[in-house]
């Protein structure tokens, strides 16, 4: 993918601010949009005197038009357990109203289009490690309905522009993924490890802590995300680190990167928390070649500078 004119939504976010990095790279020009409700756009400072880059912010859940697009990548929703826990209905309306929207600038300039999904379509799953065939286990009107329906939602509004009105369209369900420019008070599990640890303070742990997740670095994300858009697969693929990790473990080789003999201490665990996170790459690696290069422990040292210069700037408010 090069010498193109795409559409990026959500691009002041954590891999959306990667991905407008990774299409400029290319040789594409970009247009970022976002409405900043928790994207950051020091995300894209850097961008700032880029001539082929374009930021405006906006609101996608209203029509909007941006002119004539090769590709759209929709990367637009809280993602974070803080984030969609507080702009719940927002949530609902970013994965319903703005993915119609932006499915509709694909369909009128016959651009391509990739949908950024989640491993949270699985919800707490029975089948382990989850594949694409897999209908999930979620709770539709549980406190986590509002970020696990919008992304099931938009995955059915994605296959219908593809069905019905012939859009060129892919669907990645993105698994835990790290890095630098992760917000650093968004609940989630590195984030919330790594501050605390950063800050000497004892790390908190949700249930008994043999939970599992599995961590993907951001680099090896957007490849996959990549190759995923130049294919000519339009069924749900993951793309992940599939190497599982007890939240316990996780925690202990954090503690021993920071070189801190600090506890961890155990709270209860929220509603519907996913037991068992792992994914099955077997389709990704088949179809497009892509396996993850980037191990946790490497991971973590490559985001060390980042979360040191940032883990005094938000307070742990979830797992």
């Amino acid at each position: 993918m090069n010498a193109k004119r795409i559409l990026v939504t959500g691009a002041a976010g954590f891999l959306g601010s990667h991905l407008c990095d990774s299409l400029l790279d290319a040789g594409n020009s970009v247009i970022g949009v976002d409405n900043l409700s928790t994207g950051n756009e020091a995300n894209l400072a850097h961008l700032r005197n880029e001539p082929r880059f374009d930021f405006d912010r906006l609101d996608i859940c209203q029509p909007f038009d941006p002119g004539k697009v090769d590709f759209v990548f929709n990367f637009a929703s809280p993602a974070s357990p803080v984030d969609y826990a507080r702009l719940g209905v927002e949530t609902l309306l970013v994965g319903s109203a703005g993915t119609i929207n932006t499915l509709e600038i694909a369909k009128k300039y016959h651009a391509g289009y990739l949908h950024a999904s989640t491993s949270e379509c699985y919800g707490d799953p029975e089948v382990h490690p989850q594949t694409e065939t897999y209908w999930g286990h979620v709770n539709p009107i549980g406190p986590r309905s509002v970020y696990d329906e919008a992304k099931r939602f938009s995955e059915a509004a994605v296959m219908a522009y593809h069905r019905y009105d012939r859009v060129n369209t892919h669907l990645v369900r993105i698994f835990n993924t790290y890095g630098p420019r992760l917000q650093i008070n968004d609940g989630r599990v590195i984030s919330n490890l790594m501050s605390q640890a950063l800050r000497g303070e004892p790390l908190t742990i949700y249930g008994d802590g043999m939970q599992t997740r599995s961590f993907c670095y951001v680099s090896d994300l957007i490849a996959g995300i990549l190759a995923l858009a130049d294919s000519d697969e339009h069924l749900p693929v993951n793309i992940g680190n599939p190497e599982e990790w007890t939240i316990l473990s996780c925690a202990e080789e954090i503690l021993k990167l920071i070189g801190s003999d600090k506890k961890v201490v155990f709270k209860p665990l929220p509603q519907d928390d996913p037991t068992r996170r792992r994914p099955d790459i077997s389709k990704a690696t088949r179809l497009l070649g892509w396996t993850p290069k980037i191990q946790l422990r490497q991971g973590l040292e490559m985001s060390l500078a980042y979360f040191q210069a940032h883990a005094e700037t938000g307070l742990v408010q979830n797992s």
